[in-house]
């Protein structure tokens, strides 16, 4: 079910969303050689606490079968798409580092991911973060009141495709607001078997591309959490909450984007 969202939560949402923008911005300027995943969180942590939110994302869980997730930031690495723990891993020239991070505030919860080009990197592996950047605005675009959920995802995987890369199709964006993670999914491509759902005002949306530079064939570390391309290539990760309202879509926590370093 689609929890509509008020316009008094919008507010309190985008209040808590510039908050949340400026803790990822922060942090993604600490990633450089040498830095720790743990480092990172720790900043972060600390960051939205004294701002006065709580991280969304620690003891996180999926279902109460599974393990809390450890940390405040799914910090992942390279080939690694999404939800990797910190740890105690140094970030090396090079890399992609991917920045997943939620919040909640006035008991609302916000969600937002970008991508950090550590130093100078490969050809490739800056056209894949500039493609799922752009493929975040174009989802912005098509994030309309009156359009379709499908629209979103169709215009994600056409820019991805026409620049050689792949979308993940085994994880979504999602609504968000109440909960870390509520209905509707918004697949990053057009799924068939999805019943159509039109966008509306109130809805609060986590659009979040997910693209890989090989295929989007993808599994779980041991860890039980890190998802990762299977076949090891580079992967790429951006995201925004964005909410439907009478003024058009508002984007809620404001995108963090460091381009090339």
């Amino acid at each position: 079910m689609v929890i509509l969202k008020t316009p008094i939560e919008i507010a309190a949402l985008k209040e808590g969303g510039l908050l949340l923008s400026r803790v990822l911005e922060e942090t993604a300027k600490r990633v450089v050689p040498g830095v720790t995943a743990k480092e990172l969180d720790a900043y972060a942590e600390r960051r939205i606490r004294e701002l006065g939110g709580t991280p969304s994302f620690l003891n996180y869980q999926t279902s109460r079968r599974d393990p809390p997730f450890p940390s405040t930031v799914c910090i992942s690495f390279d080939e690694e798409v999404v939800h990797a723990p910190a740890t105690d891993r140094k970030v090396e020239e090079g890399m992609l580092v991917k920045l997943d991070i939620g919040m909640w505030y006035k008991d609302l919860c916000t969600d937002m991911a970008t991508t950090v080009m550590v130093g100078r990197v490969t050809e490739e592996k800056r056209r894949l973060v500039e493609a799922t950047h752009a493929s975040l605005l174009v989802a912005v675009e098509k994030c309309v009141a009156g359009g379709w959920v499908s629209d979103i995802g169709k215009a994600i995987d056409k820019l991805v495709r026409r620049e050689g890369f792949t979308t993940v199709k085994d994880l979504v964006g999602h609504g968000v607001g109440k909960k870390v993670h509520e209905d509707p999914p918004i697949p990053n491509y057009f799924d068939r078997h999805l019943k159509p759902l039109r966008l509306g005002l109130g809805m609060v949306l986590a659009l979040e591309p997910m693209v890989n530079a090989g295929g989007d064939e993808v599994g779980v570390k041991d860890d039980d959490w890190t998802v990762y391309a299977t076949d090891m290539r580079p992967s790429a990760h951006f995201e925004a909450t964005v909410a439907l309202t009478e003024k058009g879509t508002e984007i809620v926590t404001p995108i963090v984007y460091l381009g090339s370093q």
